[in-house]
């Protein structure tokens, strides 16, 4: 057989129904010629291209477009994580639990970093800025933002006890009343019971607790170490109402005002205009951290005050004292007597912590322009 009959049979394989003639040998010889298998070739290109471009060159125009590939949830983030750092503090980059305030260009603060910033500005003799933009912030400046408030408050937060998502306005709810899994102490705790458990596991204890089984005896230790606590506090009221029996008794809303030194290193001091309470001038000066050289480096902060009698007496005058918060003040201040005797040689007292609470409460009083409290005087008469 020719090599043409062998081509031309070779060609009606490969075609079948093609023609026998020339014309129609032409065409698969001439694919042939290209190489054997460049139709295959051509058509897994044809299918690539179609996979590459989504729809493919040759792709029908009206067939509806692929549907886009939807993002992982771990890739786009979940919604409350993504309005967890636009809501966040900008100083504690946490959430705010209670009252949020912004600058003029809307960076947001929580009330502790807030009052923070200002009293931190007060000891170092700076104007308070916004850590963000650096505009100026005071409390005349700074306003509350309660959309905010709002929306944190409707937030899902984890119970720390039983890690279930609740919204934060209903979390302390939760917490202290409803949680199956929060700590509670035993009902026999006032009989020296230690036992601390989840709520859950509260009655089974009780109904097993060997504390009201105990002898008078075993008891009296532990109710005595409960009721010195007890003892002491009572002391205290009584010792006030004890002073309110006095004869001469004098009060007066203090004003602290600040000042600072000439040193090279200015410290910041408080001290009050001059008053008058039981005919006598006096003043009360204040200091921070103890005259601290750098008190803004501290986390602790304190004041501590003293009562400075100005005028002169000719006798000595004893007297019992002691400072409570101001009539418009929401600072905490415990109650604590303090006692001197006054004299031309004597007309200073030793400085005396003032009982505020915390750090909190003393950021509070330096954040302020001013320290408003109420002085108490009783002179002792024998």
């Amino acid at each position: 057989m020719s090599s043409m009959e062998e081509r031309m049979e070779l060609g009606v394989a490969a075609a079948p129904g093609s023609s026998s003639s020339g014309l129609g040998v032409g065409p698969v010889g001439g694919a042939l010629d290209a190489g054997p298998g460049s139709a295959g070739l051509a058509g897994i290109q044809e299918e690539s291209g179609v996979r590459r471009d989504g729809s493919g060159t040759e792709a029908d125009p009206d067939a509806p477009p692929k549907k886009r590939v939807r993002q992982q949830e771990g890739e786009a983030g979940k919604l409350e994580e993504r309005l967890y750092s636009v809501l966040c503090c900008t100083v504690c980059l946490d959430l705010p639990k209670a009252s949020v305030y912004q600058c003029t260009n809307g960076h947001l603060m929580c009330a502790g970093c807030f009052i923070h910033l200002l009293a931190d500005a007060r000891l170092k003799e700076e104007q308070a800025t916004c850590p963000n933009c650096r505009c100026e912030i005071s409390k005349s400046l700074c306003c509350r933002n309660l959309a905010v408030e709002k929306a944190v408050s409707e937030l899902p937060s984890e119970c720390s006890y039983c890690l279930k998502q609740f919204p934060r306005s209903s979390l302390d709810r939760h917490r202290t009343e409803e949680c199956q899994d929060r700590v509670t102490q035993c009902k026999y705790k006032r009989i020296g019971c230690p036992w601390q458990g989840p709520f859950h596991e509260l009655s089974a204890h009780e109904a097993e607790c060997s504390h009201p089984s105990k002898t008078g005896m075993e008891l009296m230790g532990i109710l005595d170490e409960m009721d010195q606590s007890h003892r002491r506090e009572l002391q205290l009221y009584n010792s006030i109402f004890s002073l309110l029996c006095f004869e001469k008794i004098g009060f007066t809303e203090v004003q602290f005002r600040p000042y600072r030194t000439d040193d090279f290193i200015t410290r910041l001091y408080y001290e009050t205009p001059r008053f008058t309470v039981l005919n006598q001038t006096w003043v009360l000066k204040a200091r921070v951290n103890d005259s601290e050289r750098n008190p803004n480096l501290s986390c602790k902060r304190t004041l501590s005050f003293q009562l400075i009698l100005k005028s002169k007496v000719n006798s000595a005058l004893e007297c019992s004292f002691l400072l409570l918060k101001g009539p418009y003040d929401d600072v905490k201040i415990k109650p604590v007597i303090q006692h001197h005797v006054f004299s031309n040689d004597a007309n200073e007292t030793e400085y005396a912590l003032l009982p505020i609470s915390d750090s909190v409460e003393c950021n509070k009083l330096l954040a302020a322009k001013n320290i408003n409290l109420r002085l108490f005087i009783f002179q002792i008469q024998k």
